[in-house]
């Protein structure tokens, strides 16, 4: 179609509607059409509101989202569809027009102008639910491919914290491998399969790589569906929880609230994953937590879609009405261009957002160092800004989120979560060596067991958390740990000094944090133990010496045999033996 053809088209349309404004005025029974049609949009905009609020109010909205979403959003325009249907027919039956349809001069009729109009409405409605409709069947698709991915998990978990009686165990059985893990002696292996203590403790057994021994089969059909079963009725213990009052919050949490007060079954499932699947405490949470931990979460392709889908529907229609769309988009191109150059850096910082979000460079909560030497917690990203909070908490820094992208930034959060805590300590000459290492693997045992947080888990990492010796849950110190050939605690002999012998002694904790209580915690063990066993820190000075080094040497030897008792119980690791030890 050319310039002019376009311009005609156009042009032609606005006639019709000019003929159709005059006829809006001409005829008491179009006007009452009219009148009849508005008010009937608004008193179903009205009505549907009042349905959307009731419907959110109700049980059903909580134990089936998806589905109570799918009926909010196709109640509105089956009603709006039939109104506009209804005026339409009563339109072309009664014949409220002076004109014939057909076309006059290359024209559409007045009547067929306002059908037209009638039938535009109709299709806007109709791809405006459309549009709406397709993401919450492809959300329901992704929630149940995710709560496969759970089932998965829990299968790998042997069962979650919160299962009613032994869940895991009632649907599959555990069968121990033919030969014992390298790192077992068959007769110890054979000695824990003939017990019920020791067969748990086989199951929960991890080799040097971190994998599990053994394998499981089922005793129960579709223990997916049991799964499932067992996992809604957590929920409905959750929700009977909080609109009882029987809660954390002590007070019956109404539903319909904002900020919302009771998880919807699919964010509680999201609770649950964020939280390793740990239980999910009714009232522990203030309202709205679980919304404002996702509001600057990046838009999905499902979120971004229903624009897509309507906007191609309203250009299909401008198409229908002969406005030419090559016109159109040329005059939205340039306006695009001219946006897009005011807009550049908000866009350049939007998209870095973006890839930060999708490629998971860093989440909230993660401990980075950037390149300027910044070393804290990402505080909150933003489509602008990333916040980064000192550890200290004696700043926080604000920074561009696209100048992110190309900064080199360390992140201790991620991927092998392996950190050391890490103490040097100097001994005096007169000391052996090999009992000062051996006094220190005994430090980086008691801590790899006897440091703990406040709510009772070890901060260091571990093969097979302690816990599990006493048929206990595991904290979780034995999580994430995929690196086969670490050996803790590790202690190097590392100097000879001007005063002193220089060791170090490391293990691997759980977080970046957790290495300054760590370390604090094994200062204390080794200040206790080498008191107790008399290894003697030498005054960082250089002194003249005038003592008498055989009294010294007399007095360290009284305790050689306590100290020889524990290089025998401990070793000294993999530094070298010899010696006097023999």
């Amino acid at each position: 179609m050319s310039g002019h053809d376009g311009a005609s088209a156009v042009a032609g349309n606005a006639g019709h509607f000019d003929t159709l404004s005059q006829l809006l005025t001409s005829s008491e029974s179009l006007q009452a059409a009219m009148v009849l049609l508005v008010v009937g949009i608004v008193a179903i905009v009205l009505a549907y509101r009042k349905f959307s609020g009731w419907i959110r109010g109700k049980k059903f909205y909580y134990h089936r989202p998806h589905l109570s979403k799918f009926v909010r959003v196709a109640v509105l325009p089956v009603f709006g569809v039939a109104l506009i249907s209804s005026v339409n027919a009563y339109i072309q039956n009664f014949e409220l027009f002076d004109e014939e349809p057909g076309e006059l001069a290359g024209r559409l009729s007045a009547q067929e102008t306002f059908v037209k109009l009638l039938n535009t409405m109709d299709m806007l409605v109709i791809g405006y639910t459309i549009s709406r409709l397709v993401p919450i069947i492809l959300t329901k698709r992704e929630k149940s491919e995710l709560e496969k991915q759970d089932y998965g998990r829990w299968r790998e978990m042997s069962g979650f914290e919160d299962d009613k009686g032994d869940l895991f165990h009632g649907l599959f059985r555990w069968v121990p491998p033919a030969d014992p893990p390298e790192e077992m002696e068959r007769a110890e292996f054979d000695r824990l399969l003939g017990t019920e203590d020791g067969r748990r403790r086989l199951e929960s057994y991890r080799t040097r790589d971190g994998a599990p021994i053994g394998s499981y089969e089922g005793t129960s059909d579709k223990p997916f569906e049991k799964w499932k079963e067992s996992e809604r009725a957590k929920y409905r213990a959750y929700f009977e929880q909080c609109v009882s009052g029987t809660n954390r919050a002590g007070r019956v949490l109404r539903t319909a609230q904002e900020p919302e007060e009771i998880y919807p079954i699919d964010i509680w499932r999201e609770e649950k994953r964020m939280g390793d699947f740990g239980p999910i405490v009714a009232g522990a949470r203030p309202p709205g937590n679980a919304r404002r931990k996702r509001k600057n979460l990046p838009k999905s392709f499902t979120n971004i879609l229903p624009l897509g889908m309507f906007a191609a529907v309203v250009l299909g229609v401008v198409g229908w009405w002969g406005v030419d769309l090559f016109v159109l988009a040329t005059a939205v191109g340039g306006l695009g261009i001219g946006v897009g150059f005011a807009l550049q850096e908000t866009m350049q910082n939007y998209f870095a957002y973006i890839l930060v979000r999708k490629d998971k460079i860093y989440v909230e909560g993660d401990r980075v160092k950037l390149d300027t030497g910044y070393n804290g917690y990402v505080h909150k990203i933003t489509s602008r800004v990333t916040y980064l909070r000192h550890a200290l908490n004696e700043s926080v820094a604000i920074i561009p989120t696209r100048q992110l992208i190309n900064a080199q930034i360390i992140n201790y959060s991620r991927e092998i979560r392996m950190v050391p805590a890490s103490v040097d300590v100097g001994v005096s000459y007169l000391n052996d060596p090999r009992q000062v290492a051996a006094i220190l693997i005994k430090v980086g045992r008691r801590a790899m067991t006897e440091v703990v947080d406040t709510k009772g888990r070890h901060l260091v990492r571990q093969m097979t958390c302690p816990y599990r010796e006493s048929n206990r849950p595991s904290c979780g110190c034995d999580k994430d740990v995929h690196v086969g050939d670490i050996e803790q605690p590790v202690v190097r002999f590392t100097k000879f000094n001007d005063s002193s012998l220089d060791f170090t002694l490391w293990v691997y904790v759980r977080d970046y944090g957790s290495q300054y209580k760590t370390k604090t915690d094994m200062m204390m063990f080794i200040y206790d133990e080498f008191k107790k066993n008399d290894i003697r820190i030498p005054w960082p000075i250089r002194t003249v010496y005038e003592g008498d080094e055989k009294r010294e040497a007399g007095e360290i030897a009284s305790l050689d045999a306590q100290r020889r008792g524990i290089v025998k119980e401990y070793g000294v690791g993999d530094i070298a033996a010899g010696g006097d030890e023999d």
